[in-house]
């Protein structure tokens, strides 16, 4: 069979738009949820990681959230000005800097506790497809960071 590059370049032959747009929508749904908290989306899944296990090295809080030092180095400095993170070199190894919740850090976390609820309440899906699409969007993860390594 031959490669037909006009079927292959039809945008609704394309995976990856209906992840990018799904993506971009579901952002959206957070977006003014976390401005009444003064967060973006990439500070609240920083929150999350740190919420979850506190004084962590910046290059696991990079691992979790799939995130690059350029793109959460100026992040971190944000939520360290702001007052919620305490950024320290670690005591075993100079090289590794750890994230530390601040008083006020941890207290975002009672905040923010229905952030969750309301997005939920906003995306139409069945239970169970959303377990399933769960699985598959890790599973392509998992596949993509093997590819990488």
């Amino acid at each position: 069979m031959k490669y037909d590059y006009h079927e292959a370049l039809k945008l609704s032959n394309q995976l990856c738009f209906p992840l990018y747009a799904a993506s971009r929508n579901v952002i959206q749904l957070y977006t003014p949820i976390l401005k009444e908290l003064g967060l973006t989306y990439t500070q609240y899944l920083v929150f999350l990681v740190l919420w979850e296990k506190d004084g962590i090295p910046v290059g696991e809080i990079g691992e979790k959230l799939m995130l690059d030092n350029g793109t959460l180095s100026p992040l971190l400095k944000k939520m360290q000005q702001t007052g919620y993170i305490v950024k320290e070199r670690s005591a075993e190894d100079d090289r590794v800097v750890v994230i530390t919740l601040t008083e006020k850090g941890r207290d975002l976390m009672e905040q923010a506790k229905d952030v969750p609820l309301k997005v939920s309440g906003c995306i139409r899906l069945d239970p169970e497809k959303a377990k399933l699409l769960y699985g598959l969007l890790y599973e392509l993860l998992d596949t993509q960071k093997q590819m990488n390594h």
